[in-house]
């Protein structure tokens, strides 16, 4: 094993640590996936859960700004994609994620949505455009999903109407959530073709 190898496997190992401390229902489903799947996902959520300390209210109980928070945000973000396109990061957890999007093909597009989302919840609003609101949800809980299912899909064959791997199961029901602002939270959800609907404040 060589020096990469080796701060390769103790990265993945604090992301796992990250899923443990965290999210107890998520990491039990994680742990049904084969090894190669398990990593991905638990090198994600490690990130995901990352992002989140810093606007959920960590950051700030550490003193910091709403500013510096952004500050923080932004370096992050930064630190994440160039992480990603060298394949090393002196961050385990971004090593951990960079080495998951390396194989899974995680496009930077997914990750630049992730954390315009991430910003938004550092500067509250009082009312969202119908527009605004999916572009929140996009970015705060579908490109986390998406992330997923190309680690879940990584080496498989798959069209959008056909079959899903087998791989895929456990986490059907227990993909990583962030807890989101007011308008997420008290959207509620019909059937697919019916849509979201809105809270008022969220209305056009």
């Amino acid at each position: 094993m060589n020096g990469l190898e080796l701060y390769t496997r103790t990265s993945t190992e604090a992301a796992a640590r990250v899923i443990r401390a965290y999210s107890t229902s998520f990491g039990m489903a994680a742990n049904l996936l084969p090894p190669d799947r398990r990593r991905g996902i638990r090198n994600i959520y490690a990130l995901v859960r990352t992002a989140d300390e810093i606007v959920d209210g960590t950051a700030a109980e550490a003193g910091l700004t709403a500013d510096q928070q952004r500050s923080v945000l932004d370096a992050l973000e930064q630190e994440v994609l160039l992480g990603t396109a060298r394949g090393f990061s002196a961050n385990p957890v971004v090593h951990a994620f960079a080495v998951t999007a390396r194989d899974a093909d995680i496009e930077t597009p997914l990750i630049t949505a992730f954390f315009h989302s991430m910003r938004r919840d550092l500067s509250p609003v009082e009312r969202l455009s119908r527009a605004q609101y999916e572009d929140y949800v996009y970015g705060s809980a579908e490109v986390v999903g998406l992330m997923c299912l190309r680690v879940f899909l990584n080496g498989h064959a798959w069209e959008p109407n056909g079959s899903i791997p087998s791989s895929m199961a456990p986490l059907v029901s227990a993909q990583p959530s962030r807890r989101s602002t007011s308008c997420a939270t008290s959207a509620t959800t019909r059937p697919n073709w019916a849509g979201p609907t809105f809270p008022e404040h969220c209305q056009d």
